[in-house]
């Protein structure tokens, strides 16, 4: 078993965070992705085999009607064109940030890319259609693509993982699938841990013990990222569980 720890963007400076975790989930690719020169930067700055994934481009994912494009700045999305980008529609606006998301990965030489959806991309027939389509063709080859749907039932987001060859990403706080399944399915797990009940959440020693018994039932390779107010220090606490 691989399990790597980490937390989903820099809570603290990028220098004391590589002090303490080998991985990071790259936020800011998901907003409006960094320069070359800044990627290099970080991928420069980080120890040797310290491990960058990330998140792709909201224009590939969200609709415009997104809050989180209030922090997209580098381009300007005409009204009549917003139908154009998110859930995964088969247009030269998705394909354009697709493009920029994989150039972002060669440079943090990250292997492992994040497919995380809004509540509004429901398991319809049109967002099956569209999410499968762009899955195909060789457009992730050389990647692991992990899939996160939000409010999808345990089974139809499993399904659509296994018809799809992508990882289905899960915050076991909230949903939990059958290790033996998930075993049979893919070959590794990647778990967000966005706090449960609330991102202000604290993780109490109790709920990382349990973590822990879930990873070793489960016996899989996994990145557990922390994603909560005090991600920082909860995923250190985990981190030293793990190793002790």
């Amino acid at each position: 078993m691989d399990i790597k720890i980490g937390t989903c963007g820099f809570p603290v400076a990028r220098r004391r965070y590589y002090g303490e975790f080998n991985v990071v989930e790259v936020q800011q690719t998901f907003y409006d992705p960094p320069g070359e020169e800044t990627l290099r930067r970080w991928r420069e700055e980080a120890p040797e085999g310290f491990e960058f994934t990330l998140k792709a481009w909201q224009l590939i994912t969200h609709p415009v009607r997104s809050p989180t494009y209030r922090r997209l700045k580098s381009i300007r999305i005409k009204q009549a064109d917003e139908e154009r980008y998110g859930f995964f529609r088969p247009t030269p606006e998705v394909e354009m940030a697709w493009r920029r998301t994989r150039e972002a990965a060669a440079i943090l030489r990250a292997e492992v890319v994040l497919l995380q959806c809004p509540p509004s991309f429901g398991p319809t027939d049109e967002n099956l259609s569209n999410l499968r389509g762009f899955l195909s063709g060789g457009r992730t080859e050389g990647l692991v693509v992990c899939f996160e749907p939000r409010g999808w039932p345990v089974e139809t987001a499993l399904r659509a993982c296994k018809e799809n060859g992508v990882v289905y990403v899960f915050d076991p706080f909230r949903q939990r699938p059958d290790p033996e399944r998930l075993k049979a399915q893919q070959g590794m797990l990647y778990l967000r841990l966005h706090g449960i009940g609330s991102y202000k959440y604290r993780y109490s020693d109790e709920d990382l013990s349990g973590l822990k018994e879930l990873l070793l039932e489960a016996g899989m390779d996994c990145y557990v990222m922390f994603n909560n107010v005090s991600m920082f220090d909860d995923a250190g606490r985990f981190l030293r569980l793990w190793k002790g």
